[in-house]
């Protein structure tokens, strides 16, 4: 089989993007996984643009394990620009399991989606068992072995639960990350992050994907992030959380709707053969 698909990023959280509005091709579970190899083409999700009646554009999320996801927040702002350029419009509205999506876009490749209200209800993250949300009472290891608890769990399409620290650097995400995301307390296994407050609109995160593993970004991540934040007591509405390749902007308004903004690069043609 050989078609056309189209690779674009967020701030490196990179995607293959296929267009199945005129043709469903069918993929099966082994073959998502094979294009998100990274020695074949590679990619943290793969993403379907679906034909839909209402709106401009239906999308279905796939993690690089052929696991089916949400909602993904950078996709959906890759999608968005994608678009805007066919459609010759700025403003675009996208359908997602998790909900309907609007994003904005702006000069300089800049695209800012609104995200929604997050849940955090014990069952609405979900977790296996009733317990307050905003401390899990996980704990982690560094790499001395030193404790550290805590955890605040969000859902933003999809479940996250981030962990505030001092020192991201000196607790290994890899070792963390799996642990937790397959963890019993998750039974739609979660997304993990590792947060480090600069200063009172400023986070330094890490992140640790659902069925991906460790990205270079993760735009619900930054959305669960900022929201955990508010909820432990930071005060601005607006928070820029820093990943290796960039920032993203997020704001949350007074009805606690979450927008994200941020870059998203060209798009480029590529031809997948399998």
């Amino acid at each position: 089989m050989e078609f056309k698909a189209y690779k674009m990023d967020g701030l490196g959280n990179d995607f293959v993007i296929i267009d199945e509005r005129s043709k469903n091709l069918d993929l099966n579970k082994e073959q998502i996984i094979k294009i998100c190899d990274r020695n074949f083409i590679g990619c943290d999700q793969l993403i379907f643009i679906k034909k839909n009646r209402n709106i401009d554009a239906g999308l279905e999320f796939y993690n690089s394990d052929g696991s089916k996801s949400g909602a993904c927040g950078n996709g959906t702002r890759c999608v968005a620009y994608f678009l805007s350029k066919e459609k010759n419009k700025n403003q675009i509205e996208v359908w997602t399991s998790s909900g309907n999506l609007q994003s904005k876009i702006y000069e300089e490749k800049i695209v800012e989606t609104k995200i929604g209200i997050p849940k955090t209800n014990w069952n609405e993250i979900p977790l296996s068992k009733e317990l307050e949300t905003k401390n899990l009472k996980i704990k982690i290891l560094d790499e001395n072995n030193n404790e550290f608890i805590g955890g605040t769990a969000v859902n933003v399409g999809n479940p996250h639960v981030i962990f505030f620290i001092n020192d991201i650097d000196i607790f290994d995400i890899k070792k963390i990350g799996p642990e937790i995301e397959n963890s019993k307390l998750f039974p739609e296994r979660c997304n993990v992050t590792l947060a480090k407050i600069i200063k009172d609109d400023h986070i330094k995160i890490k992140v640790w994907e659902r069925g991906a593993g460790l990205t270079k970004a993760c735009g619900t991540a930054a959305c669960a992030t900022a929201y955990a934040a508010k909820l432990n007591g930071m005060k601005k509405s607006k928070i820029n959380i820093e990943f290796s390749l960039g920032i993203l902007s997020i704001e949350i308004d007074s009805k606690n709707t979450i927008y994200m903004k941020g870059p998203v690069s060209e798009i480029e043609e590529i031809t997948v053969k399998i």
